[in-house]
This record gives structure tokens, sequence and C-alpha cells, in this order.
């Protein structure tokens, strides 16, 4: 399986490339910004992009959903729960920020169900807390998690924004992320990669 990650915009917010090396269909994750940049590891990759997926709608993860969209023809995926905050632009006026309006989805994300692309397919878990639309993506044969804001490498994703809740964060994690095996990498959407081993003893702090 390809995985291109790409750190993007002011924020440094990782976009993934998830790509199959037989088909060569492919799903963007979270592109927050830098679109050319995006489309250029997709051509170079020679990679069709079948979905685009937010885990959710904060502006650092949706910020390039409009014109990915306009390049690619790919139709737009992302929970619900969340659909209000993509219809606010992610809250970039909240930080400063300016970002296009994104497109309306063109699918909702369910937990149970599952997104295929060439000989992939990514499991859907819902993960609210940092959002009350959160979601993960878990590809189970190649031991990949896309987490968004759930869980980084020594830390937990913030609740203080508008719809956070600690409680749910706690529980998305204990009750899906750590629930997956440990050698399970975590992709997540700021810093580095790290696994679900390395991360079982950020809970402890939390009882």
């Amino acid at each position: 399986m390809i995985i291109r990650q790409l750190p993007l915009g002011q924020l440094q917010t990782n976009c993934y490339i998830v790509g199959c090396e037989q088909t060569r269909e492919a799903v963007v994750i979270d592109p927050g910004d830098e679109v050319g940049r995006i489309l250029s590891d997709i051509e170079k990759y020679a990679l069709t992009v079948k979905y685009i997926l937010n885990t959710h709608a904060h502006f650092d993860h949706i910020g390039g959903n409009a014109a990915l969209v306009r390049a690619t023809g790919a139709p737009l995926a992302i929970h619900n729960l969340d659909l209000p905050l993509l219809k606010e632009r992610g809250g970039a006026r909240y930080f400063g920020f300016e970002i296009p309006q994104s497109p309306e989805p063109d699918r909702f994300l369910r937990e149970n169900e599952s997104i295929r692309f060439g000989r992939h397919s990514l499991a859907i878990l819902f993960t609210p807390g940092h959002t009350p639309g959160h979601v993960s993506f878990y590809e189970r044969r190649e031991a990949a998690l896309f987490d968004g804001d759930v869980l980084f490498a020594g830390g937990l994703g913030r609740t203080d924004l508008p719809g956070g809740d600690l409680a749910a964060l706690i529980s998305s994690i204990r009750d899906k992320i750590m629930k997956l095996p440990d050698e399970t990498v975590i992709y997540s959407g700021h810093g580095p990669t790290t696994t679900i081993g390395q991360e079982r003893d950020v809970l402890l702090a939390y009882g």
C-alpha cells in the first residue's frame, strides 16, 4: 500500500494520500491546504483519487476540499455530525484564518461501513471527542490507522474547542483505538507516526 504523508499549511497538518499499488486507486485524507503539492504526488504515483475523506471538519483538515474536488472530481465524505462545522468553514475565522467554502459532502461516513479503493478497505471507526463527528480509518491488513486528531505520539487531541468532549475522546480511545493490535501504526493529523503499543501509557494520566 502506498502511504504519502504531507504536512501542509501553516499548522503543518498531515494530509495522507493512500493508494493501491496494483490498481493505482487512492483516497486523500484531510486535504487541509497546498493542494498543488497533493496533486503533484497524485501525478507522481499515477494515482486516481476515488474518495476525498475528512476525519473531521476543523479548518486545517478541510481547507483544500474545494480545490481538490474540482481537480479530481472525486466524491467528498465526512460524518454527518460534523456537517455544521464543515458549513462554518471549520472555525477558521475563530483562529484568524480564511479558507474556501467546502463543497457539500457526497457521502456521509458511518461506523461499521468501509471505504474501498483498489485491493484495500478502510474500516470507519466513529471516534468523537475532538469534534462530535470525528472518525478514524483502519486498514486491518496493513495495520494502519488514520486517526486525525484523536491520539498523537505522546498526547491526545484537544477538547477545549466548541463541540469538544474530553470524556467522549477518552472513551473513543479506550473503546476503539486501544482495542487494535499493538503493532498498528498510527498516522495522526499532526506530528510523527507512532504505534498503538507505544501509546498505551498515554491514558494512565486520565485514570
